[in-house]
């Protein structure tokens, strides 16, 4: 799963984008107001205290549609003996406010192999999706099903929590949601609740509040069911992840993950969180 293997050679990027993949699920498709934003984050990867990993994030927003990109790779102790890098992206409509996926690309490279995974999607549904190079067919993992990609959100959309309306942003209620997510591989799904408000401060850009959720993820299908770490993560009720605005949006993006492993604290952090509000475009008149 996402959220473990994140912390690994192969799993840097995804953590940005895809821990991000594991977060997620986290937009809800209601209405409102249109806004513009874009960030420009940089996040450090330790587990026990321990640097293992560094990435960017860029986010951009317009009045109609959507782009983010994350990079990573290994860093530190874990760069010596197990180095990795890997990229994501991810593009979609804005429609009544609310994202709506259209593409979603990822990949990984280590010191034993390459992966790349694209994904189309069309109001919710994947219409295409590819791994390459294709993996080997595994007899012992609940196969995925059509039905199992619709009504999905990519890893890195899903990161994203769309607040509605026109209420606090910052409040309880935006914690207490869930969505789908299909990775490519996997389907899960991912749940929020409200735990508490923090005040954080990066190195550099956003100081302010965040609003810390419990995340639980329960996968559906394109896993294997003995494998430890799916039922370690199932079973978690520890994962909590604190969320920050974008200036000039409704959107609120990771800003830290924490997700306790037998190894000790697994930790996506923001040292760089510089948001800012875009004016919206003017109609040219002739």
């Amino acid at each position: 799963m996402t959220l473990f293997r994140s912390l690994t050679a192969s799993r840097i990027a995804p953590l940005l984008g895809g821990v991000a993949a594991a977060w997620a699920g986290l937009l809800t498709l209601t209405h409102p107001a249109l806004a513009q934003g874009k960030l420009d984050a940089r996040y450090e990867a330790t587990l026990a205290g321990i640097l293992v990993g560094k990435g960017s994030w860029t986010i951009d927003i317009s009045d109609d549609q959507y782009t983010a990109a994350a990079s990573g790779g290994t860093s530190g102790l874990l760069k010596t003996f197990a180095s990795g890098s890997g990229t994501g992206a991810a593009q979609g409509h804005v429609v009544n406010g609310a994202l709506v996926p259209m593409n979603y690309q990822a990949s990984t490279t280590t010191q034993k192999k390459s992966e790349s995974i694209r994904m189309a999607l069309t109001g919710g549904n994947v219409k295409d999706f590819a791994i390459e190079p294709e993996p080997p067919v595994d007899s012992d993992r609940i196969p995925v099903t059509d039905a199992h990609r619709r009504g999905v959100f990519d890893p890195m959309t899903g990161s994203m929590l769309r607040v509605p309306g026109t209420t606090e942003l910052l409040s309880p209620e935006a914690c207490r949601t869930g969505e789908g997510i299909f990775d490519g591989r996997m389907r899960y799904d991912l749940k929020l609740d409200f735990k508490r408000m923090e005040t954080v401060k990066a190195e550099k850009g956003y100081q302010g509040p965040v609003l810390v959720c419990a995340l639980y993820f329960t996968p559906i299908s394109g896993y294997i069911p003995d494998r430890p770490v799916i039922k370690y993560l199932a079973a978690q009720r520890n994962i909590e992840i604190a969320f920050a605005p974008v200036q000039g949006t409704r959107v609120l993006v990771p800003f830290r993950v924490v997700i306790p492993t037998p190894f000790g604290t697994a930790m996506l952090e923001a040292t760089q969180f510089i948001t800012q509000a875009v004016p919206p475009r003017v109609a040219k008149t002739n």
